[in-house]
């Protein structure tokens, strides 16, 4: 009977010692996955930054969804310009004498891929829509639209996951805490994105530190 006493007091302790191992390394673990996680979804979130802004330097618009813009990235074209000041006398009837005329030349001097510009060697772009790690292939949602903004009409889009696609395996009160956290450290809010739809911004929401990390 002693000995089964001390064998069950034995499985206690251990049973309370991974309890105690668990609550305090489980933070500890959840945020290096985190952050990891939130790495691979940030620099995909800057890869469709970069390929709406081309879009919209050749379109005038952001594209609408993630088709038209691998296509735009596949084929499209930037046209390389110079610009370069000159000028000329002109007779001014007013004062009745030759002044001076400034303008300014615009040259085309050729274009070049939008594919190599932005992406060089690498094919990425026909995957940037899929969501890193997320569990059934979940992709950003995209949206985009014209706004008026100061009197004037302005193209905006919004790319974007929710955290809990990301960080689907992890412990439930941890993703809550994550989903509630208001810091200057952290991504703020449940949803990862960048560009907003009410505002003319191209901004991500996650802080520096996953800049300098890229």
């Amino acid at each position: 009977m002693k000995k089964l006493i001390t064998l069950a007091l034995w499985i206690l302790a251990a049973v309370f010692g991974y309890q105690i191992y668990k609550s305090v390394n489980a933070p500890i673990e959840f945020k290096k996955v985190k952050q990891e996680r939130f790495q691979a979804v940030v620099n995909s979130l800057k890869d469709i930054r970069n390929s709406q802004e081309a879009y919209k330097t050749v379109n005038g618009k952001f594209a609408a969804n993630f088709e038209t813009l691998v296509e735009f990235v596949e084929n499209g074209e930037f046209t390389l310009i110079q610009k370069r000041d000159s000028s000329y006398m002109k007779f001014n009837r007013v004062y009745g004498i030759d002044m001076l005329e400034e303008v300014q030349i615009i040259d085309t001097l050729g274009t070049v891929s939008v594919k190599d510009s932005i992406f060089k060697n690498s094919t990425r772009y026909r995957t940037m829509m899929n969501v890193p790690y997320a569990q059934n292939g979940e992709k950003f949602k995209l949206e985009s639209k014209i706004i008026l903004k100061g009197g004037y009409k302005a193209p905006v889009f919004r790319a974007y996951v929710e955290k809990n696609v990301v960080l689907y395996d992890q412990p439930k009160d941890l993703v809550a805490k994550e989903n509630a956290a208001v810091s200057v450290e952290e991504i703020n809010g449940n949803i990862i994105q960048v560009g907003s739809i009410n505002d003319v911004s191209l901004n991500g929401n996650w802080p520096p530190i996953y800049d300098k990390k890229q």
